[in-house]
């Protein structure tokens, strides 16, 4: 029970408290309450105090790594502040004691997170200094208290590297003039670079760090090194692959030209015209590089598909293929007004792709982008969108779809299919259906995807077809009755 009185105007109000909830509020006044008297002002302290302390989780680091450097400044990074990993409002502080501490109020439910230095180069690692998961715990609400240990930074230790022998550091310190900072850029030049006098394709990828090597890697690698040289022995596109690190602390205000006013932003353009117009000229100067939009690609994750797809609208002359995994559309609505302003260049190339377990509105946008793009200019055939449902926002997600999506973009697709829309009044597809006009009962149906491949066939469909819940995307239906053959691509799933 806590009592206010007030002695001047001979009033009086008993709280009763229990486990940091207002049980009851008895008033025994003739006053008027309002938020400017001094009695209601006190009610409104005692009401936010008890509400905010309910929900409070204090986090206490017992332990930190004995090569860890003097005065560290340690934060949390997690799926309460958009993975920031310099933010201030989860900065521990130290005790006298050597132990850190933090405490703030996340909502109930599971929080995902790791510790930092500040960026994503001083992340926490395993005691050996490798890469360690996501840590995880469930919030159910009140006053709670864990108590945590680090046990190494990444990068810290002897940990072998994974990258190939075709992987380069071009630099540690490549100026950006546009935002008056460096960093970091990674090369992958194909084994037939060296051994021949070809001019190759590139493509400019973001998050350096996570692309080829499990030692720099913040969570998981993409093996895009792997992944290529696998593809080029067997005979596919060689392509050199250029990884720009990314600005740690700055990441969200380098990877998107709109500013969020919970998280950021607002550098994006500085940021592509640094890969437009000082980048890619060195590129270009310095390697065999074939230099028009048609073979030059740009592709990132996340807030890096968020900047890969405004780079393809803004700069259609010099990206011509556009890889966006799990795009962050949501930090922005001026992501689609983007497209719907500036329009699509029909000759760019758009690969979408998503996971359904990646939450909030991940699909939902990568859907309404594709549509856009549609809408404004994109071509059916030259725009791809997939979500799968064993998808997530994570590096072994994307670094198990990177190949797909190199070869849909960089490889000229032959079928023996005409791809034109011919007599499009044919047949409609609508979800995971295809329904076929009276005139064509009884055709023989083939289902190809882009890269040539036939998923399906068919033979002597009557006037409904219903496609497997596991196709997904886009795909050319073929039907073909006595001797007449009509196609076009289409969307086929849900």
């Amino acid at each position: 029970m806590l009592t206010i009185i007030d002695k001047n105007n001979n009033a009086r109000i008993d709280v009763t408290i229990y486990k940091h909830q207002v049980i009851t509020m008895n008033f025994n006044t003739n006053l008027r309450l309002t938020p400017t008297s001094s009695l209601g002002i006190a009610v409104l302290v005692i009401l936010f105090v008890v509400t905010t302390s309910y929900a409070q989780l204090t986090i206490n680091i017992t332990s930190i790594p004995s090569n860890t450097p003097a005065n560290p400044s340690i934060h949390m990074a997690g799926n309460f502040n958009n993975w920031n990993p310099g933010s201030n409002a989860h900065k521990f502080v130290q005790s006298p004691d050597g132990t850190y501490k933090l405490t703030f109020s996340p909502n109930v439910g599971e929080l995902k997170f790791k510790f930092t230095r500040g960026t994503w180069e001083t992340v926490e690692g395993s005691s050996t200094g490798t890469f360690r998961p996501d840590r995880s715990y469930t919030y159910t609400g009140g006053i709670k208290t864990l108590n945590l240990t680090i046990d190494g930074w990444e990068g810290n230790s002897s940990a072998v590297s994974s990258a190939s022998p075709q992987v380069s550091i071009m630099t540690d310190s490549f100026f950006i003039p546009q935002l008056n900072r460096y960093r970091k850029i990674w090369l992958y030049l194909p084994k037939t670079y060296q051994t021949t006098t070809e001019y190759f394709p590139v493509l400019y990828m973001h998050d350096g760090q996570n692309l080829f090597d499990k030692k720099t890697s913040f969570s998981g690698e993409w093996r895009v090194d792997e992944t290529m040289d696998s593809l080029i022995t067997k005979g596919h596109q060689p392509c050199i692959v250029v990884g720009i690190d990314n600005g740690g602390s700055q990441r969200l205000n380098e990877y998107s030209p709109w500013i969020n006013a919970q998280y950021g932003g607002g550098q994006g353009d500085e940021y592509i015209d640094f890969i437009v117009k000082t980048l890619k000229p060195h590129i270009d100067d310095k390697y065999r590089t074939i230099r028009d939009a048609n073979h030059t690609g740009i592709m990132g994750s996340s807030m890096g598909g968020l900047i890969s797809s405004y780079a393809g609208v803004a700069y259609p002359d010099v990206f011509g293929k556009v890889g966006a995994f799990s795009p962050s559309y949501w930090f922005s609505p001026k992501a689609f007004s983007q497209v719907e302003e500036r329009k699509v260049d029909p000759d760019s190339h758009n690969y979408l792709i998503a996971g359904d377990k990646e939450g909030g509105s991940q699909v939902t946008d990568l859907v309404k982008m594709y549509q856009t793009i549609i809408d404004n200019g994109g071509r059916l055939d030259h725009t791809y969108m997939v979500h799968h449902a064993y998808g997530t926002h994570s590096e072994k997600y994307w670094a198990g779809e990177f190949a797909k999506a190199y070869l849909w973009l960089f490889e000229v697709r032959s079928t023996s299919i005409d791809t034109k829309p011919i007599q499009n009044n044919a047949f409609q597809c609508v979800g995971s259906h295809i329904h076929i006009e009276d005139a064509y009962i009884g055709s023989d149906v083939n289902i190809i995807d882009t890269l040539g491949q036939t998923i399906l066939t068919k033979y002597n469909v009557s006037e409904t077809l219903g496609v497997d819940v596991n196709v997904n995307g886009i795909f050319i239906v073929s039907l073909q009755k006595e001797g007449i053959s009509v196609s076009k691509t289409c969307f086929l799933g849900r």
